[in-house]
């Protein structure tokens, strides 16, 4: 690795994170992973645990405490801990402010604390809401969240681009579409397959089926990732942002039918449940989706190896066993 050997990642033991954390020790990194294991799973990091070059800290980033140690001498954070249910933050607001705004706050003044040379932060295509261009790049204006989720998010992006002009802490924030693959444990397709192994003949779907989305394999959302960071450290850019996603999209009936294919049922009953009139999944479910990648594909040389569908795919044959 060009740069940085030292890096901490929060919620290294969750699903992006955890494969980022993967990635990272195959590269011959030193690696420090906080988790609270709300979400994570000690599992996900089980072949490093007895790795000298690996540390496993279980605490809570909401509250500052000893973790914050951790900090020192690091050469680069990776700031994915957060609860990932949008769902979730139309019902708890709460939930997202304090495990998403609130630890982000807590994670940069211990950048702060101990002069952290670059942030590297897992924002989301919530931030922009509904959009008027599709594909949508990162300097679309406005950007309009329509759930407390996305709305947090953007906020963490202000709060980081306030550090970075304050403090001199540089950023890179990654916009990902819908990330699909092992030790995923919330989304459409774990949603499925949760249904579909508990009624093999009663699909409940949300909304109308026609909502079309990104999705893009870990794999590939890791290594554009990577390949981002190594730019922003190659160009000396104090502040970066980047859309990450597969260039095509999918509708949540061809997932549905997918699904249905990879479990080996057949005449599933679909029953659809929107929750608005215009067929959307949740209030504040974004319903058309599909970012813009041009910029990172320019500036690094990246581009996803597997469609959208292909990330399906692929996806369901790990985890619909």
């Amino acid at each position: 690795m060009s740069g940085y050997s030292r890096v901490l990642v929060t919620g290294g033991a969750g699903f992006i994170g955890s494969h980022l954390v993967d990635r990272l020790m195959f590269e011959g990194c030193e690696v420090t992973v906080i988790d609270c294991l709300s979400s994570g799973r000690v599992e996900n990091v089980k072949p490093w645990l007895n790795n000298p070059a690996f540390r496993f800290i279980e605490d809570d980033l909401k509250n500052l405490g000893r973790w914050t140690e951790e900090f020192k001498d690091v050469d680069v954070v990776f700031h994915y801990a957060a609860n990932p249910e949008v769902r979730v933050s139309v019902t708890e607001p709460r939930i997202h402010f304090e495990e998403n705004l609130q630890t982000t706050f807590n994670v940069l003044e211990a950048c702060r604390r101990f002069k952290v040379s670059y942030l590297v932060f897992a924002s989301t295509s919530t931030v922009y809401g509904d959009v008027e261009v599709i594909p949508t790049p990162e300097d679309h204006q406005p950007l309009k969240p329509i759930s407390v989720y996305g709305a947090v998010k953007l906020a963490c992006e202000t709060l980081i681009g306030a550090y970075a002009r304050l403090y001199g802490l540089k950023s890179l924030i990654l916009r990902y579409a819908n990330v699909v693959g092992p030790r995923m444990r919330h989304g459409v397709i774990i949603d499925f397959i949760r249904k579909l192994k508990a009624d093999s003949k009663r699909l409940e779907v949300l909304g109308d089926g026609s909502q079309r989305k990104s999705y893009i394999y870990v794999e590939d959302a890791v290594d554009a990732t990577l390949k981002a960071l190594d730019y922003v450290l190659r160009s000396g850019e104090s502040a970066e942002v980047f859309n990450v996603g597969s260039e095509d999209w999918i509708s949540v009936g061809e997932i549905a039918d997918m699904v249905v294919k990879a479990l080996g049922l057949k005449n599933v009953e679909y029953v659809y449940k929107p929750a608005t009139e215009d067929g959307r999944g949740w209030i504040g479910d974004v319903k058309i989706m599909l970012l813009d990648v041009g910029r990172l594909k320019k500036a690094t040389g990246w581009s996803p190896r597997l469609s959208s569908r292909e990330a399906v795919w692929k996806t369901l044959t790990a985890v619909s066993r």
